[in-house]
């Protein structure tokens, strides 16, 4: 105790510690005051004003404005700045100058948005670079935080190349300028891209100028489509086109690149105006054609894979790079050609002969019928003229049906050669596509690879019966089965059928014959020849009106003939008789006279 006395200093004046006299000097404690409040900001609540940031932390910024105390602001208002350092200015809103707690409450974001509509378009009209922090995803785009206005960033605006991976951009800060103001609703429209347009077209136009046909250049792959594959050569883009990819077949341009690979291509034209590059990926390697195998002729079988189809053919893939076409009239010896699916599929390993081989041309073609022989060579013998055989249906004409007897062998049944009796107008009336018909073969055209077939001929003919049967004047019994403007159709018994013309179907009521009518009908005419029958059904009760008429006209003509005799007879007597004798025979003749009128 005795050592912290001494220490302590016997010459502290108490009565000035207590006054504050040496503390404020000659002003004094009350004057000292009002010069410190004089010195502070004044400040009004809802005043913009600019602060210096002195202390960052992850849940506030403190911000010096001048006043007697400082200002803290959520860290969040500043998620668009993340390069915020201690010392930078910023603007603030002062929403309390002194709450309960005696704390000045600041806020930046108010400030912002109080000058950030003036200050876009400031920005568009001085064509500025502003920053702007990337808040979320949209609709065709990106929302991005600019001077506390939300304002759209189209996904094409993000950057020159395309863009698969807009989540990247989120959170992020970066420049931007102002390339649209709708006045009106106020939006905002502003591009990354066009701050990297102006020089890379520089770049592009230096890279164009030094661009040569045939010249080869690394790229790398920026963009793949359908169609092609787009490439970046440094600030300029080209295209390779799908059929310059490889000399094989392509389907799609992903089998041969991938996005981002680096790949040399060479230059195969280009647009200095248009600012087109074609490239080519194929043209750095040999072609197919040139390896291969030189001893391959004409006549030798091969083998290989069906990599696409069409209706008229298929390619076939011999040899890497090397593809022979099969058309479809080389896939069948039937000469009806059909769709080339029916006979093979893509991805099909099939053997072929080599048909044609034009190695200048680089083309060939190939065929698989040939693997089989030729149905027509023998066809003398396979099918005979005379021989019956089952047959397939396979078209219809006005004049008949083409039938298929087996694979490549093909016939035509005419219309005539259908049936004996029945008058066929179309084919259908007697079978139908795809059903089985019996034939006999009529006769051979090797030449032009067709078989003439009959149908009706499997039976007799039964015009040889009908002759004596269907005389002339012979009545027989018919049903109408068709009436037009010429005259009817009639059914007769065998399935034969007759034809009245439109004078011949009248019936004896004076009305005219209509299908389904049941009548008799007299032959007119027989033609084994023409196998037709002309019938009439007017001319039977004609006839017998007629037959009746003349009866009854011969029995007056006998009448008349038998009075003329008597009065002969009676003028002969008269000159013997006495004279009441000619009286009575005046009388007689009178009488016989009146009945003769």
């Amino acid at each position: 105790m005795e050592n912290i006395k001494n220490i302590a200093n016997e010459n502290f004046d108490w009565n000035a510690y207590e006054t504050d006299a040496d503390l404020y000097g000659q002003l004094g404690k009350e004057g000292a005051a009002a010069e410190y409040d004089k010195s502070l900001l004044n400040i009004q609540n809802g005043e913009v004003v600019e602060g210096t940031v002195i202390s960052i932390n992850k849940r506030e910024v403190v911000v010096n404005v001048g006043y007697k105390s400082d200002g803290i602001i959520p860290v969040t208002e500043f998620r668009y700045n993340p390069e915020l350092a201690i010392g930078e200015k910023v603007e603030v809103y002062v929403e309390n100058a002194e709450d309960k707690k005696g704390q000045l409450i600041l806020s930046h974001k108010k400030a912002r948005q109080l000058k950030s509509w003036d200050r876009v378009n400031q920005a568009l009209e001085n064509d500025e670079i502003i920053k702007g922090f990337i808040k979320c995803r949209t609709k065709g785009g990106m929302i991005v935080d600019v001077f506390g206005i939300e304002a759209f960033l189209p996904g094409s605006q993000i950057d020159v190349k395309p863009i698969r991976d807009y989540d990247i951009y989120v959170e992020k800060t970066m420049e931007f300028k102002v390339v649209k103001i709708n006045q009106e609703f106020r939006n905002v429209v502003v591009s990354h891209k066009a701050l990297i347009e102006a020089e890379l077209e520089q770049q592009k136009q230096e890279i164009m100028s030094r661009l040569e046909k045939g010249q080869i250049l690394e790229g790398t792959v920026k963009n793949i489509t359908s169609y092609g594959v787009f490439v970046d050569l440094g600030g300029v883009d080209g295209l390779i086109h799908i059929t310059d990819l490889s000399w094989g077949r392509v389907n799609h341009p992903e089998e041969i690149v991938a996005l981002d690979q680096k790949i040399n291509v060479v230059i195969l034209d280009f647009d200095d105006q248009k600012k087109r590059i074609a490239l080519g990926l194929k043209q750095l390697s040999a072609h197919p054609w040139e390896a291969l195998d030189a001893d391959l002729k004409v006549g030798d079988k091969v083998n290989g894979k069906v990599v696409m189809m069409y209706d008229y053919g298929a390619f076939v893939e011999v040899a890497p790079g090397v593809e022979g076409l099969i058309h479809v009239s080389e896939m069948s010896w039937n000469q009806h050609l059909r769709s080339a699916q029916e006979f093979m599929k893509v991805g099909d390993e099939i053997e072929a002969v080599v048909l044609t081989l034009d190695r200048e041309e680089r083309k060939m073609s190939l065929g698989i019928k040939q693997l089989t022989s030729d149905p027509w060579e023998s066809i003398e013998e396979r099918y005979p003229i005379g021989s019956r055989h089952t047959a397939k249906v396979r078209n219809f004409t006005n004049f008949g049906i083409f039938v298929e007897i087996a694979e490549g062998i093909d016939g035509l049944v005419h219309i005539s050669d259908l049936s004996w009796t029945k008058k066929i107008k179309h084919p259908a009336e007697l079978t139908q596509l795809g059903a089985d018909i019996d034939v006999i073969v009529l006769g051979i055209d090797k030449e032009n690879r067709r078989l003439s077939l009959g149908h009706k001929q499997l039976e007799e003919n039964p015009w040889n019966e009908f002759e004596a049967k269907y005389s002339v004047d012979s009545v027989h019994e018919g049903k109408v089965i068709e009436v037009n403007e010429k005259g009817a159709v009639v059914a007769l018994a065998e399935n034969v059928e007759g034809f009245a013309p439109a004078k011949q179907i009248v019936k004896e009521d004076g009305t005219t014959a209509k299908v389904g009518d049941v009548l008799p009908f007299k032959v007119v005419e027989f033609s084994k020849v023409t196998k037709h029958i002309s019938l009439s059904h007017t001319r039977i009760f004609e006839e017998a009106k007629r037959a009746e008429e003349n009866a009854a006209k011969a029995e007056k003509r006998a009448a008349a003939e038998a009075t003329k005799s008597t009065i002969k007879k009676v003028n002969a007597s008269v000159e013997k008789t006495t004279l009441g004798d000619i009286a009575g025979l005046a009388e007689l003749k009178a009488k016989l006279e009146a009945e003769e009128k």
